[in-house]
């Protein structure tokens, strides 16, 4: 059993809230994530949804901005938050820039020299941390739910198309769903992944769809219609028009006035808990 170090823990709305620290394999060093445990849990093994968070954010930024552990405690669901990237890799060029590099793993596993040594979130979110939370805490692994914001939307979506029948609810606040074709993207791939836009295209979720992954659900998103990055990286009609055709159920919200913000994500988290929670209880 891997050893997790407990950083700090808190009774929040009956629950735990905790933060966590332990060497990892998939990264090549230490990680930090956070887990909120609902009150429910003292009784048994809980539904585990996975909130995946945006370029610049850690562990704690979700846990802290979003408000979402008074409904999940009513819910009877646990709440995972790891960070975005591997820290204090010691890569030249891995930090000063907020696109790119600590910070901004986007959730794939990097191929490319020097990034390819610590730059593998896809592996640490799919496969290392849901291996040793399962050993340490009260989860039912059978129902597990994944969301995200931006970069983090991103990655819920293509984590799930990637891994059918995984999870059982998938949502999204003003994720990235092209990012091989906007300029987020474009910066970043060529730099992990190398050329071969067919590499891309596997972290790409409006591709994916495009190829033939399905979700095997409805997927929820919300997406503020004030957002700065809207016009220019976010583009969700393009994922949108890529569900369509495909015939993928999809539930796109376009919320006027709303920005990127967290103030956008605690307007609307409740709403996508209770997504995530019906799906869950099924």
């Amino acid at each position: 059993m891997t050893t997790i170090e407990t950083v700090s823990e808190q009774r929040c709305f009956g629950g735990i809230q905790g933060f966590y620290s332990h060497a990892s394999e998939a990264c090549g060093g230490t990680m930090r994530f956070a887990v909120f445990m609902p009150p429910a849990a003292e009784n048994g093994p809980v539904p585990v949804l996975w909130y995946l968070a945006g370029l610049t954010c850690t562990a704690e930024t979700f846990t802290i901005k979003a408000g979402a552990q008074r409904i999940a405690a009513e819910l009877g669901i646990a709440l995972v938050m790891p960070d975005t990237s591997p820290r204090d890799t010691a890569i030249e060029g891995a930090t000063g820039d907020w696109e790119f590099g600590e910070g901004a793993g986007f959730y794939l596993d990097a191929t490319e020299a020097p990034w390819s040594s610590r730059f593998r979130m896809y592996s640490y979110v799919v496969d290392e941390l849901p291996r040793m939370v399962a050993e340490r805490f009260a989860l039912d692994m059978s129902r597990q739910g994944i969301f995200g914001h931006s970069m983090g939307g991103h990655g819920a979506l293509t984590i799930a198309l990637r891994n059918p029948g995984r999870y059982r609810s998938l949502s999204a606040f003003a994720p990235i769903v092209a990012p091989a074709s906007v300029p987020w993207g474009e910066k970043a791939f060529p730099l992990y992944l190398g050329d071969d836009r067919k590499a891309w295209a596997l972290h790409d979720a409006t591709q994916l769809v495009r190829d033939g992954a399905r979700f095997d659900g409805r997927i929820l998103i919300d997406q503020g219609e004030a957002d700065g990055f809207l016009t220019k990286q976010l583009q969700p009609q393009r994922f949108e028009a890529a569900c369509e055709e495909a015939g993928q159920p999809l539930q796109l919200r376009m919320q006027p006035g709303y920005d990127h913000s967290y103030y956008f994500i605690q307007s609307f988290v409740e709403d996508h808990l209770r997504h995530h929670a019906k799906a869950l209880a099924a």
